[in-house]
């Protein structure tokens, strides 16, 4: 059973092939096997230490991979997708994706694109706690799995966000979050023409930036300010017989008005959300976002705020034809790349790497995101089911409900615990094993939920 997995996973890992060449290839397999390996902090060289490859080869070569490779980590990226897509996305479907950006704590003098942030983690509204890091801006692939009850963020694309002090010195040229998120948009709407995409974001990219350059095929569901200035769409009346057309109509409640207002009641909605089937209250209006929108019609969602400090919470979606149930579920899906955040840093040492130099840094990290949505796919490839991926015996935690990374990261270590990464590297070619079929997948998320 264990050498069919192996086999499984190096089809897997055969994915990324087209984007290297043959030695390329060989050596990102070494570290692929190694950093998963690895326990504590990872590194290039902890790597041919767990795969005892450190003695045998000159550990140079390794770091050469990262810091004068050939490869891009976009076609890695277009390359996971596309099977990401063909694997677990209907034909038809539309594509769910989502959008964000995680601070990597850093030091070093020479270590490039550092940076002075807001750790979003540690700061409140009150006080503000800075750190030296990396902040990446990163797009993934929202898929649901049958081993979880929840959404599984796959990244498949990353920019690192860089300050205007840290470019000025560099001499390079300064571009802002959403500029950068507004980039990798294009890229992946480019990768596949003819598909609907539909993004969700926070409010941080809920702005002009992002969406006034919304490509045809992409679909944006966000959060609003409840001040935000709405207008309707203008009518024939209202529009001027001489010179420009007018572009907005008349001035409507602003959100937080409107959830005030006793004039519109509030409605009822069934939703799942964070694991669980909820009921909301909300109002809707259709209306213009100028400001952040332009003319467009967007469908606007204030929701009714139990508990905690915020009365209201607003959503928006550029297609005003979805119903609220879709922009509260699919909003409430990117909570599944905080998730995704967490497990790369916590158990795959996403931003454990020490390289320096400018193209070591902006390869080595996404190539860490390569390896976890790798690992989550070939683990939903049957290995799910399989006895490598059962959790150990916790007494004491026996409501437990289907499967986190921590399984999957667990289930990759058995299988290449025995394994000896320099003769899969020679027998490559006779080790591999066709892709299994696609997991079943629900029509909706409260199938999943058993």
């Amino acid at each position: 059973m264990t050498h069919e997995l192996l086999f499984t996973l190096l089809g897997w890992m055969e994915v990324l092939a087209p984007a290297l060449t043959k030695p390329g290839f060989a050596n990102a397999l070494v570290i692929f096997c190694g950093w998963v390996q690895t326990q504590g902090p990872h590194a290039i060289t902890q790597t041919l230490v767990v795969t005892d490859v450190a003695g045998v080869r000159h550990h140079e070569a390794f770091h050469r991979f990262f810091s004068r490779g050939t490869w891009n980590p976009d076609h890695m990226g277009q390359l996971l997708f596309e099977k990401i897509v063909e694997w677990l996305v209907p034909a038809g479907a539309t594509i769910d994706l989502i959008l964000d950006d995680t601070l990597t704590p850093k030091n070093g003098p020479k270590v490039f694109g550092l940076g002075n942030h807001i750790d979003p983690v540690r700061s409140t509204k009150a006080f503000r706690v800075f750190a030296f890091g990396h902040v990446w801006v990163i797009l993934s692939v929202v898929v649901w799995l049958p081993f979880s009850s929840r959404p599984w963020a796959l990244p498949v694309l990353f920019r690192l966000y860089r300050t205007k002090k840290e470019t000025r010195r560099h001499r390079g040229k300064y571009f802002k979050k959403t500029e950068l998120a507004r980039e990798l948009l294009h890229i992946t709407s480019s990768w596949a023409p003819g598909r609907r995409l539909r993004l969700s974001a926070d409010s941080a990219y809920s702005n002009d930036t992002v969406l006034r350059g919304l490509p045809e095929n992409v679909d944006f569901i966000g959060a609003m300010r409840p001040d935000a200035v709405l207008t309707a769409l203008p009518t024939d009346a209202e529009r001027k017989k001489t010179g420009r057309r007018r572009k907005r109509g008349k001035v409507l409640p602003k959100p937080l008005g409107l959830a005030k207002s006793a004039r519109q009641r509030w409605q009822k909605c069934t939703v799942f959300i964070y694991g669980h089937v909820q009921t909301i209250q909300y109002k809707t209006v259709d209306a213009q976002w100028y400001r952040a929108a332009g003319t467009r019609l967007l469908r606007i969602v204030v929701v009714r705020v139990s508990r905690g400090e915020i009365p209201i919470r607003v959503f928006f979606s550029t297609d005003a034809s979805l119903s609220i149930k879709e922009i509260i579920e699919t909003y409430a899906g990117r909570w599944s790349t905080e998730v995704c955040f967490r497990d790369m840093k916590q158990l795959l040492g996403f931003g454990d790497s020490q390289a320096r130099k400018r193209e070591a840094v902006e390869r080595t990290a996404p190539f860490v995101g390569f390896i976890y949505t790798t690992l989550v796919l070939w683990f939903a490839d049957g290995v799910s089911t399989s006895p490598v991926a059962t959790p150990p015996v916790r007494p004491w935690y026996r409501h437990k409900r289907g499967l986190c990374f921590a399984d999957v990261l667990r289930a990759a270590q058995r299988v290449l615990a025995n394994a000896d990464v320099l003769d899969l590297v020679c027998d490559f070619d006779n080790l591999r094993k066709p892709l299994g079929r696609p997991p079943p997948v629900a029509s909706t998320p409260q199938k999943r939920v058993a």
